[in-house]
């Protein structure tokens, strides 16, 4: 049967509990592989497994678990091997790269930040910078809403203005949180966020980071900026050296908030 990887540790992690379950209908008991130095925290893999919420939440609630009590090198969701020997396997060829990221992220959790202008906030913005813009917004005015071309020249430039703020907004950001972070990791661009950076935390700092935040907002006030954490350092484990072809296959992350 196919294997469920929920993360990685330490062959020397504390017992996880009895009782912790995973993902699947009825949900699959958690166990451990140890191969060396290194354990796997894994499960029967479902058939047909999709990215439900309550299988992410169970993919979520088993990291926590196994996190509380010492460093656990998360797998996104829908990690699985074809059985426990492809797991072992990969742990024994890759073990140098596991034993240093165990290192390198313990007593460390991951925060996501995205941001998002406010349509009015940023507008008032643009205008406000654009001696251009404004021009043209008052010679349209007077002109009882100006011709069709004007209509589109004043588009054009608002929207320009506005694109080179998100790309100013998202630096602005990152520089203000970068400082109370260890590490960072920027994000694939998604539509609707000017940023989407993911930030490494020592978790006896968190109080400051999260400090950094508040800075953040009462410094760009014409953004909303979103926080999602404390997570499972998903954005740092690293890939490393290639894994042999098929021996785990990563999934979709556990984004579900």
């Amino acid at each position: 049967m196919s294997t469920y990887v929920y993360g990685i540790t330490s062959s020397a992690h504390p017992a996880l509990p009895e009782d912790l379950a995973g993902v699947g209908d009825p949900p699959r008991p958690v166990r451990v592989l140890t191969e060396g130095d290194l354990a796997a925290v894994v499960s029967d893999a479902p058939e047909n497994l999709r990215p439900k919420r309550k299988d992410l939440l169970a993919h979520q609630n088993v990291l926590s678990e196994a996190g509380a009590e010492g460093c656990v090198l998360p797998m996104r969701f829908g990690s699985v091997a074809p059985d426990e020997k492809s797991v072992t396997g990969v742990l024994a060829e890759r073990a140098a790269h596991y034993k240093e990221r165990l290192r390198a992220l313990d007593g460390r959790v991951e925060y996501n930040i995205k941001a998002t202008h406010v349509e009015e906030a940023v507008l008032h913005h643009v205008m406000a910078e654009s001696p251009e813009i404004r021009a043209l917004a008052e010679s349209n005015r007077q002109s009882g809403g100006g011709s069709y071309e004007s209509k589109i020249q004043l588009g054009e430039l608002v929207a320009a203005a506005v694109q080179a703020r998100e790309a100013e907004d998202a630096t602005a950001v990152q520089q203000i949180l970068e400082p109370a972070a260890d590490a960072i990791s920027v994000g694939p661009d998604s539509t609707g966020w000017l940023a989407n950076v993911s930030f490494l935390v020592a978790r006896d700092t968190a109080e400051d980071f999260l400090a950094a935040v508040e800075q953040a907002r009462r410094e760009l006030p014409h953004l909303e900026v979103r926080v999602n954490g404390p997570l499972p350092p998903y954005s740092f484990v690293e890939p490393g050296p290639a894994e042999p072809a098929g021996a785990l296959a990563q999934g979709a992350d556990t984004g579900v908030g």
